[in-house]
C-alpha cells in the first residue's frame, strides 16, 4: 500500500524505524514487547506497504484465501462427523484454513477490517481506496470459497457420513435469525482483527501460530460465523440444491458480512486506534510533494493514499535528541 516517493525521501518504514519510540517494521527485535503505539506503527507500515498491490495480484490472493477456507470447512465437517459427540474435538482442526491464510500471508477480508482502516483513520489512504481493497478481496474470498465447496460437492471428497454432517452445519446458519447472525459474526470479526492486531505484536512464528489456533477456535465453540466460511457452505448447499443462492446471500451471508465489518472496524479498529497516543507516528511530517491526505481527499478526492515522509531536519533533530 505505498505510493511513489523520491530518491531523498524515506518510506513510512524508514521513518518509523529510525523514530525514537518506533519498533522495526521487520527483521530483528530488541525488547520482548511492543508498546501499543508501535504495534500501530508497525500495522501502518504493513498497510502503506500494501495500498498499491496490484488488482490481479490482490483478487488472487484473495481466491488462494477462500481456497484455504474450504480446508477449514472441510476439517471442521470430517472432524465433527467423526466425533459427533465432542464439539471440541469436532472444532479441532477448524483454524487449520485460517493458519494457512495468516501464516501464508494470503488476503482474507476480515483481516482487512484493521491495516488499511487504520491507514484511513491517519488519512493515508482514501475511502475510496479502502472500499477498493475490501470488494476485490472479498470477490476473490468468494470464488476460491464457491469452486472450492464445487469440489466437496461433487469430486466424491465426503465419505457419505461426512457429507450429511457438512450439510448439517451448513444448514444451521440457514436457519439461524438473521440479527444473531449479525452479533455473532460481529464477534468473529472482533476475534480476527484482534488476532492481526496481536500478530503484529508477537516476534515468532511459533507465537503466531498458536495464537491463531486458540483464537480461531473460539469460532466453532462459540457458534459464531465468519463471512467467507459462510459463503462456502451456502454455496455447498447450492450446489446440492438444497438452498436457494439469493434467499442464502440475503439471509445469511450478507448479515455474517456486516457483523463481521463493524466487529471488526469498530471493536478492535477505532478501539485500539483511539486508545494509542498521539506519537503513533511521531516522526511523520509533511512536506510539498507527499502529504497526509485532506479530509475531502479521504472522503472521496483519491483512490490511493499518500505516504508520509519526515519534513526536512527531522532526521537531524531525531539524531542530534538520540
Amino acid at each position: 500500500m505505498s505510493g511513489s516517493s523520491g530518491p531523498d525521501e524515506e518510506s513510512v518504514r524508514e521513518a518509523v524505524e529510525r523514530s525514537r519510540s518506533g519498533a522495526p517494521a521487520a527483521g530483528a527485535v530488541v525488547r520482548d514487547r511492543f508498546e501499543t503505539d508501535e504495534v500501530f506503527q508497525r500495522i501502518v507500515v504493513a498497510a502503506d506497504e500494501e495500498i498499491d498491490t496490484g488488482t490481479r495480484e490482490l483478487f488472487f490472493s484473495g481466491l488462494a484465501a477462500g481456497f484455504a477456507i474450504t480446508i477449514t470447512f472441510l476439517a471442521y465437517a470430517a472432524m465433527s462427523a467423526k466425533y459427533p459427540d465432542d464439539p471440541l474435538l469436532g472444532a479441532a482442526l477448524y483454524p487449520l484454513g485460517f493458519v494457512y491464510i495468516i501464516l501464508g500471508g494470503y488476503q482474507l477480508f476480515t483481516e482487512n477490517t484493521l491495516p488499511p482502516v487504520a491507514l484511513v483513520l491517519e488519512r493515508l489512504a482514501s475511502i475510496p481506496a479502502l472500499l477498493w481493497t475490501w470488494s476485490v478481496v472479498l470477490a476473490g474470498n468468494f470464488v476460491g470459497g464457491a469452486l472450492g465447496a464445487l469440489a466437496l460437492a461433487y469430486a466424491g471428497v465426503f465419505e457419505p457420513a461426512t457429507a450429511a454432517t457438512a450439510a448439517d452445519i451448513s444448514g444451521k446458519g440457514l436457519a439461524t435469525p438473521p440479527l444473531a447472525l449479525f452479533f455473532k459474526g460481529a464477534f468473529a470479526g472482533l476475534v480476527v482483527a484482534g488476532v492481526v492486531w496481536l500478530d503484529y505484536a508477537v516476534r515468532d512464528t511459533i507465537s503466531r501460530l498458536v495464537l491463531v489456533y486458540i483464537a480461531f477456535l473460539l469460532i466453532p465453540l462459540g457458534d459464531l460465523f465468519h463471512v467467507v466460511v459462510s459463503f462456502t457452505e451456502l454455496m455447498y448447499l447450492v450446489y446440492l440444491g438444497e438452498a436457494a443462492l439469493a434467499a442464502g446471500v440475503v439471509g445469511f451471508v450478507l448479515p455474517v458480512l456486516l457483523g463481521n465489518t463493524l466487529g471488526g472496524v469498530l471493536l478492535v479498529t477505532v478501539v485500539n486506534y483511539f486508545q494509542t497516543t498521539e506519537r503513533r507516528l511521531e516522526t511523520a511530517r509533511t512536506d510539498g510533494s507527499e502529504r497526509q491526505l485532506s479530509v475531502r481527499e479521504c472522503l472521496g478526492g483519491s483512490s490511493v493514499g499518500r505516504t508520509y515522509v519526515p519534513a526536512d531536519g527531522d532526521g537531524e533533530r531525531q539524531r542530534g535528541d538520540d
